[in-house]
């Protein structure tokens, strides 16, 4: 078996057992209107740590969606794409504290300069799943951080734009499996 046909076999395995990332997505753009709440009724250093303590949760309300729709929420057991995505899983982890930083200096720019890390975070998903989307996601994503931090815009505003963003590319990556199994 050649490069091209190993990762398009691990792409398609990434698709079927994360349901494309649809509910990954969905479950990341709950966490952001959540911490978008939080942020607006309650303080701009709640929205962070609703941010932080809803990010975990994603994988795991992910891989359950994907198990209440019928699939793995897993991949197959030795996808060389694994590594990949726990690279770019770390890779976010380390870059937080830069975010906070950032909130320590202008509590406004907490949430822009999240949405550039998830946003690049969401570029190498292209790979892992072969769907060109991912890099619209990631560029609407920066393109909203990189607005909303040279307009000042409010930190339940920025959380606000990442939970619009990926509800819509959720809500999209959904509808397609249907759109692709009716074909």
């Amino acid at each position: 078996m050649d490069a091209d046909t190993s990762l398009a076999a691990a792409q398609q395995d990434m698709r079927h057992g994360f349901m494309e990332g649809g509910p990954g997505v969905l479950a990341s753009a709950i966490v952001w209107l959540v911490a978008g709440g939080f942020a607006l009724y309650h303080s701009p250093q709640a929205g962070v740590i609703a941010l932080f303590v809803g990010g975990m949760l994603i994988h795991p309300l992910g891989m359950l969606g994907c198990r209440l729709l019928g699939r793995p929420g897993a991949q197959s057991t030795g996808n060389p794409l694994t590594s990949l995505a726990l690279a770019s899983t770390a890779w976010m982890l380390l870059c937080l504290p830069l975010a906070y930083a950032a909130f320590l200096v202008r509590p406004e720019w907490f949430f822009p300069a999240m949405l550039l890390l998830i946003g690049g975070r969401y570029l190498c998903f292209h790979t892992l799943y072969g769907r060109r989307g991912y890099l619209v996601l990631g560029a609407a994503l920066g393109a909203a951080g990189w607005l909303l931090a040279a307009t000042g815009a409010s930190p339940s505003t920025g959380a606000w734009a990442g939970g619009a963003i990926e509800a819509a590319f959720g809500i999209y990556l959904l509808a397609r499996p249907a759109r692709l199994a009716a074909a």
